[in-house]
């Protein structure tokens, strides 16, 4: 159930960062994706900065994870340009 919880969470980190980054239309696999790498760049990201977390749902910070996926996007958007 817990893994369920951490894909459905994934998938909605990876979905909002990539609003924010302006990519529309990804499919749920690639959100997920997305998610996660965020989660990882997010967790690094606030480490470096010595950043406070504010929300953590299932051990990942939510914010965090967030802006992690927005600037994941950000670059792959940067790298691969618009269509």
């Amino acid at each position: 159930m817990r893994l369920l919880l951490l894909l459905v969470l994934a998938a909605v980190i990876g979905s909002v960062g990539a609003a924010i980054a302006g990519q529309k239309r990804q499919g749920c696999l690639i959100n997920i994706v997305i998610g996660f790498v965020g989660a990882v760049i997010g967790t690094w990201l606030a480490a470096q900065l010595h950043a406070p977390v504010f929300l953590v749902l299932f051990g990942v910070p939510v914010i965090w994870a967030i802006i992690g996926a927005a600037l994941f996007m950000a670059v792959i958007g940067a790298i691969a340009g618009r269509r």
